[in-house]
């Protein structure tokens, strides 16, 4: 459906040129979404795709096995759309700072995300509504340091930006300029918290993250903090009882059609096509990451059965052991020492059962500070990265 007030254009200087920058309506759209036979099918798929993935996180002993590794699997997809080339490898290993040759820029600005994605699940878990502030708050963390660390961190942009081209005069995009982007996003915050929902959570989440995408009002870090957006509104709504849901990798995937369907919106008002693309996305990625969690907990209860069955007098320290790797895939000798009260010795003999098994791997080559890694487990998670 094509849309007559889809938004405005002002004139107004960047770089020294004079563009046309837009400004969108406030949401929802005008007419309506039509909810018509085609949408409210993918609706359905999309939501029984995401109550299956919601299930899932309770066959698992600790359901924050699953929040710890999708959280870090979708800060190195949300970062490498950005332009990093770091990998999840390179992040894990980046938390031990002993570590040399991780590329520090890149993990840092994944550090950072995955700080930020920390952060913003925590507000929202304790009651916090999703707000201007907590957008400042998890935009702050994310350009913390690195690249971005001078880019107004927590801070609305106070100067024009644009998307693609080489300058202002061919940008592929220009958003509305910084005078309108507090009334923008003050319109984004009050649809995002309305009391009288007409619309869908997953209908309201792709619509604030197009809106959130088109105003920009960041002078960087603008597509990270969107692509946290879904997440959070879906678990602060409660569609999600666990926020692991991250559509970074089908942005990614199909990151032309992405962007096409974004100036779609804003040219067109053509929703409909967005929804449709973004539904069909939640249930793929959904449906993936549920079969991702399923092979976790298969591998986690496989090889308990296989130490158990192995390890003979070493069972107790090395399921111990086992259950660190578990939370954390790569860890020190120290580092299990620490999380399970055993003496470095008995740590290193139950390390001893764990290596032979495949279950653990020794990745420094060196005699003293070594490294192992679950390396089955990291296998799983990076099939997709």
């Amino acid at each position: 459906m094509k849309r007559d007030r889809v938004g405005e254009y002002f004139e107004t200087t960047a770089g020294g040129e004079v563009v046309r920058a837009f400004v969108p309506a406030p949401l929802p759209p005008q007419p309506e979404i039509a909810m018509d036979g085609e949408l409210l099918k993918a609706l359905a798929s999309a939501s029984a795709a995401l109550g299956r993935l919601d299930g899932v996180s309770h066959i698992f002993p600790d359901k924050m096995l699953l929040i710890y590794s999708y959280v870090r699997k979708e800060a190195v997809l949300s970062s490498q759309i950005e332009g990093t080339q770091s990998s999840l490898s390179d992040l894990l290993l980046s938390e031990f700072d002993t570590v040399p040759g991780v590329p520090r820029h890149d993990t840092l600005e994944v550090s950072n995300c995955v700080a930020a994605l920390d952060h913003g699940i925590r507000q929202v878990r304790d009651g916090f509504p999703l707000s201007n502030r907590l957008f400042w708050e998890m935009h702050r963390i994310l350009l913390s340091s690195g690249r971005g660390s001078q880019m107004l961190p927590g801070e609305y942009r106070s100067s024009q930006n644009w998307i693609g081209g080489s300058r202002p005069g061919n940008a592929h995009f220009v958003p509305p300029p910084h005078t309108e982007v507090p009334d923008c996003m003050a319109a984004l915050e009050q649809f995002i918290n309305e009391e009288n929902k007409s619309l869908p959570p997953l209908i309201r989440a792709a619509l604030a993250h197009v809106q959130f995408e088109t105003i920009h009002p960041f002078l960087d870090g603008n597509g990270r903090v969107g692509r946290i957006l879904i997440t959070l509104l879906l678990y602060a709504e409660g569609v999600l009882r666990e926020p692991l849901l991250y559509l970074s990798l089908y942005f990614k995937q199909h990151r032309e059609t992405y962007y096409e369907l974004l100036n779609r919106t804003r040219r067109d008002g053509d929703w409909e096509a967005w929804l449709l693309f973004f539904l069909e996305g939640v249930a793929v990625i959904a449906s993936n990451a549920f079969e991702v969690a399923n092979q976790l907990n298969r591998l986690f209860r496989e090889d308990r059965e296989r130490i158990s069955a192995n390890a003979k007098q070493r069972a107790n320290s090395a399921l111990r052991v086992h259950e660190v790797l578990m939370e954390r895939p790569l860890i020190s000798l120290p580092y299990a020492c620490e999380k399970t009260n055993l003496t470095f010795r008995t740590a290193a003999k139950a390390m001893e059962v764990l290596v032979p098994l495949g279950i653990a791997e020794e990745i420094t080559g060196r005699a003293r500070n070594r490294l192992f890694v679950y390396r089955k487990y990291v296998d799983t998670l990076n099939e997709e990265i």
